[in-house]
């Protein structure tokens, strides 16, 4: 894996040495990498003797909860005082599985003027300059999970990662690229997925908790979903769900319940992008996914307030979810007739 910087993983390993009392933060709405990364260093810092908090900004899915030390984590915004304790009193803080203060939103505000040492581990790509002090990011790193395993390798620290620990990076692997569907043509993926082997994880069940224990309300959101809300754009080779805020309620929606719905539409022939637009409270959460040479990154940074990687990609609007989905419509012939794709 190509970490240009190497000094990077040296002051990572001094600074850890040097701390006891350390948070480790993952991004807003949390997901199978971030909590994955979050947990897997959590379980491996607490193996070496350290004071450990993670604190997300907001909930995390219910699939996630059979993770090691889950029942530790801090949620910011229903614990905001006891959160801002903890912080206060750290003598570290590692953010993980994003790359700007923008993406743990209220939590931002807080690190805008704390002053404790921060180092960053993201394998997505542009990273903000003032997000930490060290910054360890490889963007062609297949999740977070893929890229801590490495950089917890390098410092002399695999040996404090337990098979607890082991396996919340294997998770997060697994979910950021679709059980090794996409963004996972590098062979150090897979030789990284072998030493978590090693270690004892236990791969069938880690399987059945994320993908294979859905709630029945779920199940009936993704038929509502692929069989009245997907809409498919041939002369742009495209496909989209929209869900309104009713439509969730109507079945007792919980986070993390539209999770890979979003990659359904890329199993349609001739489908290259798919996209998932879900209202929220005060704006449309959008996600896209991407095959072939379109760009999803560039599409959503240029359109939609978001970026990500190239085939995997988020953004907002604050329009309404109808002329959201209108404006979609609109740019992405715009920009389909100003780009050439393979």
């Amino acid at each position: 894996m190509n970490i240009k910087d190497k000094s990077q993983i040296d002051l990572f390993k001094t600074k850890i040495h040097n701390s006891q009392k350390v948070i480790i933060v993952p991004h807003n709405n949390p997901d199978g990498d971030a909590l994955g990364s979050s947990l897997g260093l959590y379980n491996t810092l607490k193996n070496m003797g350290k004071e450990v908090t993670v604190i997300t900004p907001n909930e995390f899915p219910d699939f996630l909860n059979w993770m090691h030390g889950v029942e530790d984590v801090i949620i910011y915004d229903k614990n905001i005082k006891k959160a801002k304790k903890l912080i206060s009193d750290s003598e570290l803080v590692l953010f993980v599985d994003f790359n700007a203060l923008s993406r743990i939103k209220l939590m931002g505000e807080v690190f805008e003027s704390d002053e404790t040492p921060r180092i960053m581990i993201d394998h997505h790509p542009f990273p903000e300059a003032n997000t930490a002090d060290i910054q360890i990011s490889v963007p062609e790193a297949s999740s977070t999970c893929e890229l801590l395993f490495h950089v917890l390798n390098e410092a002399g620290f695999k040996e404090y990662i337990t098979r607890e620990a082991a396996e919340c990076i294997y998770a997060g692997i697994m979910t950021d690229t679709g059980s090794l569907n996409y963004n996972s043509s590098r062979p150090e993926t897979y030789l990284i997925v072998a030493e978590l082997l090693r270690m004892g994880i236990d791969k069938e069940h880690i399987h059945h908790m994320i993908f294979h224990n859905n709630s029945f309300d779920r199940m009936r959101l993704l038929g509502h979903a692929l069989g009245e809300k997907m809409e498919r754009i041939p002369d742009q080779n495209a496909a989209f769900i929209s869900l309104s805020q009713d439509e969730l309620k109507q079945f007792n929606f919980k986070p993390g319940d539209t999770e890979g719905f979003v990659n359904q539409a890329l199993w349609i022939e001739g489908v290259n992008l798919s996209a998932l637009f879900t209202e929220k409270k005060d704006l449309v959460k959008i996600s896209f996914r991407s095959r072939g040479g379109f760009p999803a990154n560039k599409f959503s940074e240029t359109y939609f307030n978001g970026g990500g990687h190239f085939n995997a990609a988020g953004g907002e609007s604050k329009l309404t979810l109808d002329e959201t989905v209108k404006r979609f419509k609109t740019v992405l012939k715009e920009f389909c007739e100003a780009n050439e794709f393979n």
